[in-house]
Order: C-alpha cells, then structure tokens, then sequence
C-alpha cells in the first residue's frame, strides 16, 4: 500500500479491498480515537452512511477500532455527509465519520471525518492519524467489529434544521426528485413535503448496488423526462452522499453549481448579505458565470477543484458562498460543507418568492461551450513531467487567445486525467479537446 491513504476527500477505494479492508479501517478507528484521546476531546463519535451495501461492514469495523481506543459512538444510520457535518458541529461529539464514495459506483467506498467544529480535520490532523494508521497496521493487529443500533432522531435533528434556513416556505411548488438511490433517498422527500412542496421521486428504491446507477447528479436525462412530463416547477437531483445537487428548470434546462452560485449570489446581494461582495468558485466554472457576476459587479476568485479549497478561500476572504459547478455550494450562512438539499431549499425559496422560474433566474447566463473529457490512465504523473502534452495545451491556448480557457488535471479520487476546453464555440471545444486527451493517452498508456 502506498504511503497515502487520504486524498481531497477521505480515504476512498474499493470496498473490502486495502484501504478499506478490515484491518485498515479498524486502525483508522484506533488512530482517530487516540487523537481524540490526546486533544483531551469528548470520548464520542457520530458516525453515518450512505446507501452502499459495505456501509455497514465498514462502520462496523470504524466503530470497532473507536472502542478499542474507549471512544463510544452513536450510529446516524443513513445520512447525507452534510448531515453528518451539521451534527457533529451542534451536538457535543468530539468527530463524525461518514462513510460514502459520493458519486462513485458501488463497489467503491469512503471514510469522511470531521472535526468537532463540522468542517473536514485540518492537514496536520489528518496526517498524525494516517501515521498512526500505518503504525498499527506494522504491528500485530486483532480486529473486532462493533454492532451499532441506527438512531433516527439524529436525521431528524438535521432535517428541522434544514426547514429552519427558510423563511416562507415552498407552498404548493410542483417538485420531481432524483435522489440517486442514495442517502437523499429517505430524507429528501420528507423535507420536500415539509417546506409545503407537491413531491414526484425517481431514484428513492436503493438496494445496496443501485445508488448513482444511470440516475442522481451525474445522469439526470431521467429528471429532465419527469420535470417535463409532470409539469413540474422544477427537479433535483442529488448524489449518493447528497453534497452536490443539480436542478432542473421548468424545460427541462439544467441548472448547475455555475447558475445556482448566479441565482443566490443576486439575491443576497439584493440583501445586503454577499459578504466580500465575492462569490468564490473553482476553475472549473464557466466564463459565462464569471462575466455574469462582473455585471452585477461581484467578484469571482478561482480555486483548484475541491469543496477544500473553495472553503479554504472563502474563509480567507470572508465570502459568504462559494460552490463548484459540479452542484457543491457552501452557504456559510448556514453549513460548513456543500449540502444539496440545503443548496435546492434556497434556490427553490428564491424561485417561490419571486415568482420567477428557475429559466427566468437564469435568463442573464450565456454558457460558453465547455467540455470535460475524462482519460483513464494507469498512473498520475506531475503534468510538468509530460512534454508532449505540455506542448498540445499550450498550442490550443495560443489558438484561443484569450477567448476561452483549457485546464488539464488529474482526478483526486481516480486514475483519470481530465481535460477542460472551454470557447466561444463549439467547433474550437471539439478540435483542442480531441487533441489533448489524444497527446495524454499516448503519453501515459
């Protein structure tokens, strides 16, 4: 195994498999909970889950490795990962874990903490438990899973939360949900028809093997088929773990993380409420995002990708939100990490209030034609180590002469390079994409 086991977000692999076979994960339980044990934190852990069928093997195991260490735990069940968050920000434990892959298929899975203030445990943190971890996997180790009864009034607690953030409510608003056959799956129709919403769902049956299965966030061509079949207001659809959440507007036009950032930085602008007068956004957003908040006269700083780092500046500069277009968006207001039912209850609400359709809201962004292609390669290599395709990115910039916008990077989570070509039009996004991602596969097979 190498030397790494935390990447952007967690540990992340294939289930059953290092590093999250039994003795890793059982570690990780230990390490974290003599952490816990030598910042003199409270000995308790909340730990939740999202729909996989190793969730509960695996929360097993993290929750043995916590006992060892006399770090009691109480056992959310399945739950968002921002509910997790908001649990362990108001309640006196002393971590939460939650254990997700996001969007990944089933097979893989995850291991997020969090710190006792909601927001992911800092570098030096993280790195003292993975030294930890590797210590203990060096020694003699006998594991032993711990049996967890699910608590349910710990979602409930966040659900009242969730209804909390808004003010009028979303009475009588036409709603489909797409919750991916994942942790939104019990919660999101629950809350949906609490804040006074007509609720249709798709992708609330998970088996286990089924969650980000041709559905959620990431394949919403069965949201956009409802929302126009149901005459509905609008769709959402979530993740497995519901951080992010795409919506879908009354003609079936996709609202990403680029127009939901457009649709609430006007509104609370309007409300004396943007902070910094900036929104904070990745290099992924699109232009057409960034000229649309310059004519309302907001600023748009870019981090790399990674809720982290959009978190990390936005605390920095104060800004009261801050998202990816990938559907992330952080209301500091309200969460310490992206959370997609709290990301569709505002938009909806501003929708509601209005009465304005989520294609009205949006009416001011002009997409500029943007492709992500991404290239399955056997090994991450420091682009700078890669003449050739070093020489094909800056060729496609000096083409584009400022009109557009190329970033190639590699995934954090996969053994995927990803090539983003973003111009004016579409011809020029085909043309430097198909070269590049050709360049990277010859380079790296």
């Amino acid at each position: 195994m190498a030397k790494q086991l935390f990447g952007t977000d967690g540990i992340r692999g294939v289930a059953g498999q290092a590093p999250l076979d039994e003795k890793t994960v059982y570690a990780c339980g230990m390490a974290l909970g003599a952490d816990l044990n030598l910042r003199g934190a409270a000995p308790e852990v909340v730990i939740g889950m999202d729909t996989r069928e190793s969730g509960p093997r695996i929360a097993g195991w993290l929750a043995g490795g916590l006992a060892a260490e006399s770090i009691a735990c109480r056992f959310a069940g399945v739950i968002t990962t921002p509910g997790i968050a908001h649990i362990t920000r108001t309640t006196p434990f002393s971590a939460g874990v939650m254990i997700s892959a996001s969007h990944n298929p089933y097979r893989d899975n995850g291991i997020k903490i969090f710190s006792a203030t909601g927001y992911k445990l800092p570098d030096d943190e993280e790195h003292g438990v993975e030294e930890e971890i590797f210590r203990l996997l060096g020694g003699d180790l006998v594991t032993k899973s711990a049996d967890l009864s699910e608590e349910s009034e710990l979602r409930q607690t966040y659900l009242t939360y969730l209804l909390s953030t808004i003010s009028t409510g979303l009475g009588g608003m036409r709603l489909v949900l797409d919750c991916g056959n994942g942790a939104a799956s019990s919660l999101a129709p629950d809350l949906f028809v609490k804040a006074g919403a007509v609720v249709t769902t798709i992708g609330c049956s998970p088996d286990g093997t089924n969650i980000n299965k041709d559905c959620g966030a990431l394949h919403v061509g069965q949201l956009q088929q409802a929302v126009l079949r149901e005459n509905a207001d609008a769709g959402v659809a979530f993740d497995g773990d519901a951080d992010r959440a795409i919506l879908v507007a009354p003609t079936g036009k996709i609202i990403d993380g680029d127009h939901v950032l457009l649709i609430a930085a006007r509104a609370l602008k309007e409300r004396n409420l943007l902070r910094a007068n900036t929104v904070v956004s990745t290099v992924m957003s699109n232009l057409g995002l960034e000229r649309a908040l310059d004519r309302l006269g907001i600023l748009m700083p870019r981090t790399a990708v990674g809720d982290k780092y959009v978190l990390e500046e936005m605390i920095r500069l104060d800004a009261a939100l801050g998202g990816e277009q990938s559907g992330h968006i952080i209301f500091r207001e309200f969460s310490t990490t992206g959370d997609g039912m709290l990301t569709a209850l505002q938009v909806l609400e501003i929708a509601r209030t209005t009465g304005m359709s989520l294609d009205e809201l949006t009416a001011d962004f002009t997409v500029y034609p943007q492709k992500l292609t991404n290239i399955r390669v056997k090994q991450r290599r420091p682009m700078e180590q890669l003449p050739l395709t070093q020489k094909a990115i800056a060729k496609a910039e000096r083409e584009l002469n400022g009109s557009g916008r190329v970033l190639v990077r590699f995934s954090g989570t996969e053994l995927l390079a990803r090539v983003m070509v973003e111009a004016p039009d579409l011809a020029s996004v085909e043309k430097h994409s198909t070269a590049i991602a050709e360049v990277i596969t010859d380079e790296l097979k």
